[in-house]
């Protein structure tokens, strides 16, 4: 059983405007996030955590969409880790190694049923797997006046993406502790981290971009166009 919480309580402070409900190909670009999921064989439900004031349009969308794996719209928590967090009380059998769930970006609308798929089977393997892509560019580290301090080797660096696929029963213990300690964690991949727990890299090999500045949005635009 693969359940997936799609998370879409974030502010868009960076662009400058709801990127969640901007228009991509005619749809709200978080319209596409969740239509993947509900378009996956795999999926068996959906939870989607937003902002306590985006409950409402959220359900409108849902029934403009036909999301019926749909199984809850939740209010989100003040940083990503607590809207995870919320999304995975309303997760069931939570001492069942065969439950899994995939945690994903509402901001990332060009995932794939296919990614999804082979991540969750991935982490079927493994227990905790990510969808993640080598970094290629050259990287440097810069000093407090935004100058080249120094270079960093991307030998072995890959950038983390989503869907983050894990055990259900891995992914509770590793939140219980960050919350326990009161920390934050900006992805599911760091809890896991901090519980000693291995993750599975998966690389897509498709562009599975998350939409932070007004230009990815028109980069998206053109991807999808092109796909389809």
């Amino acid at each position: 059983m693969l359940t997936a919480i799609i998370v879409a309580a974030g502010t868009s402070q960076r662009m400058g405007f709801d990127k969640l409900f901007a228009d991509l190909g005619g749809r709200p670009v978080v319209a596409w996030s969740v239509a993947a999921f509900q378009a996956c064989a795999a999926v068996d439900g959906i939870v989607l955590v937003t902002h306590p004031e985006k409950e409402s349009p959220f359900r409108e969308l849902a029934q403009r969409e036909g999301w019926t794996k749909l199984r809850a719209v939740l209010p989100g928590g003040a940083q990503r880790h607590l809207s995870v967090w919320n999304g995975l009380q309303t997760v069931g059998g939570g001492d069942v190694p065969e439950n899994y769930v995939a945690v994903h970006d509402g901001a990332r609308p060009l995932v794939t049923p296919g990614a999804i798929t082979r991540c969750l089977e991935l982490a079927q393997t493994t227990g905790a797997a990510c969808c993640a892509s080598p970094v290629t560019d050259t990287l440097k580290r810069a000093d407090a006046q935004g100058r080249i301090a120094s270079g960093v080797d991307r030998t072995n660096l890959w950038a983390m993406q989503t869907p983050q696929t894990f055990s259900l029963p891995l992914l509770l213990r590793a939140y219980r502790a960050v919350i326990d300690a009161g920390e934050i964690v900006t992805d599911e991949t760091s809890a896991l981290e901090r519980i000693g727990q291995p993750v599975a890299l998966f690389n897509s090999g498709d562009f599975n971009l998350k939409i932070t500045y007004p230009q990815d949005l028109e980069l998206a635009r053109h991807l999808l166009a092109t796909r389809q």
